[in-house]
């Protein structure tokens, strides 16, 4: 088939109808989308989006949808299905005539013949899809003009271009790039630099107990599928941000939540859940929680490693956050205080200097991490050696510690800004922490809304939210709120729209 509809790429390759085309937009609607169908690139069974999001994607009122959708349904290509929305339907019988677009009837047709469908997979995989919101999100995040106030990666003003320019210009400058696979456990170079890096935080651990892994959670995946059997249980904090991935549920791993406190994870009922599930595993994020912000104070990470050590259950400690502290630097790593070999470590670069070069490590045993390693060479034969190279000059070169003088400074100012403004439009409204590192403000509200409602009615105020529910299920009353990616103009313009959205969905009763 031949695509005469006239077509306006937006950034990010989204499509829309173009207005100055003499084709009318329905039309211009229906033979994109008969295209895509045709194409295969939307085989039977796939589902539409609702007609209302598909009128905010295409820039186009309801009526415009409802009639290009009406051709389509009209040639046998798409059908309702009662509680199931709109779907592509099954077209292998059918032959879709390319006079549906005004041309001669007597013209070309296309008869489409199909022997099955990708679609009759895609539920099927042994990794799960993630919420629904978590999709929503992953997506609208590159949808221009949204302000993102929960997003939990630093904006680009936040990131060091001009320090990576150099690394990357010292970088050039090398003879011999390395163009081939590095061992399985990653860079030697890098590993002693992560050495080093780690040794600054109490962290004792050779570059033979170190793997290199595509980010921190590739790190979680490879756990998830190398460690633990199916069935069984890890001990987590609740809420966490654990709940809002899939990587342990899709290896068949069940989740236990333990209450917290502002000291951290609370020690009653560990002991005891631990026994009842027979935990596998512990769980935790101890500096600058996610989504909390919380940090388990110094006697608590002592008392967790005791209570721990007596059931003899293994710990996997997420550092994602360790450096990231805005006030005072926080108490030891849980894996500083480990002299057993029980505490898995994972840090990563893509918090503080670039989520783009998806550098992160695990530190454990080495017999853990030679594991971790085999599994990893099956499934990308390592990290990208240039960006390892890139990552050890990094920390080689001092660049890492002079950033995160710099970061830190600048994350203080945000989070004292969006406290004030929480200060003067959400007081009587909401409760909130107040963080002393990490990117995190968690915002309690004193009346719960369905938060779904709240996220629906925000994306249409042009708000971006990350609402509780991803990382509790039965949260009804949370906001993750982050200082470190919308500018300070942004949020003085999107946390008073947030609370006023939030006072009429609480009067309404919604």
């Amino acid at each position: 088939m031949n695509e005469r509809h006239h077509t306006k790429q937006l950034p990010g390759g989204a499509w829309r109808p173009d207005p100055a085309s003499p084709l009318p937009l329905y039309s211009q609607i229906s033979d994109y989308f008969m295209n895509k169908i045709t194409s295969g690139a939307w085989p039977p069974g796939t589902r539409l989006a609702p007609q209302r999001e598909l009128c905010r994607q295409l820039g186009v009122n309801r009526s415009t949808v409802a009639t290009a959708l009406g051709q389509l349904t009209s040639l046998g290509l798409i059908e309702g299905r009662r509680g199931g929305g709109t779907r592509v339907a099954d077209i292998r019988l059918a032959e879709v005539k390319t006079a549906a677009a005004g041309e001669d009837p007597d013209a070309d047709s296309v008869s489409v013949t199909r022997s099955g469908s990708w679609n009759a997979y895609v539920e099927e995989g042994v990794h799960y899809p993630n919420l629904p919101t978590v999709q929503d999100i992953n997506r609208l995040e590159y949808e221009q003009g949204l302000v993102r106030l929960g997003t939990g990666e630093p904006s680009p003003e936040l990131l060091p271009g001009e320090a990576m320019t150099r690394v990357l210009a010292e970088l050039s400058r090398q003879t011999l790039p390395p163009l081939s696979y590095e061992e399985p456990l990653g860079s030697l170079a890098l590993r002693s630099a992560v050495s080093r890096e780690l040794k600054k935080n109490g962290i004792q651990a050779d570059p033979a107990s170190i793997l290199i892994t595509s980010g921190a959670l590739q790190g979680l995946q490879l756990i998830a599928v190398g460690l633990l059997p199916r069935g069984s249980t890890i001990l987590l904090e609740k809420p966490s941000y654990l709940y809002s991935i899939h990587a342990f549920q899709s290896a068949g791993v069940k989740f236990s939540g333990l209450p917290m406190d502002k000291h951290g994870l609370r020690m009653e009922r560990l002991a005891r859940e631990a026994r009842r599930t027979k935990a596998a595993m512990l769980y935790s994020i101890p500096a600058f929680h996610n989504p909390t912000g919380i940090l388990m104070d110094a006697r608590r990470r002592q008392e967790l490693m005791d209570v721990t050590g007596k059931l003899g259950l293994p710990i996997l400690e997420d550092g994602a956050y360790q450096e990231l502290w805005l006030d005072t630097p926080p108490p030891l790593p849980l894996k500083a205080l480990d002299r057993e070999g029980r505490v898995l470590h994972l840090g990563t670069l893509s918090k503080a200097a670039s989520p783009g070069l998806r550098i992160g490590w695990i530190v454990g045993p080495e017999p853990v991490v030679r594991r971790l390693a085999d599994i990893k060479m099956q499934t990308d034969y390592g990290a990208s050696s240039l960006s390892q190279l890139a990552a050890a000059r990094w920390l080689e070169g001092g660049y890492h510690e002079e950033h995160l003088r710099r970061l830190r400074l600048r994350l203080r100012q945000r989070r004292d800004a969006v406290l004030e403004l929480l200060e003067h439009h959400f007081a009587g409204l909401a409760e909130w922490n107040v963080p002393a590192g990490g990117f995190y403000i968690w915002l309690s509200l004193g009346t719960p809304v369905p938060l779904r409602t709240l996220f629906r009615i925000a994306h249409k105020a042009g708000l971006l939210l990350n609402t509780g529910d991803l990382y509790d299920r039965g949260d009804s009353r949370h906001l993750r709120l982050s200082y470190v990616y919308a500018s300070p103009a942004e949020l003085e313009r999107g946390l008073p729209l947030l609370a006023g959205l939030i006072r009429r969905l609480q009067l309404s009763g919604s």
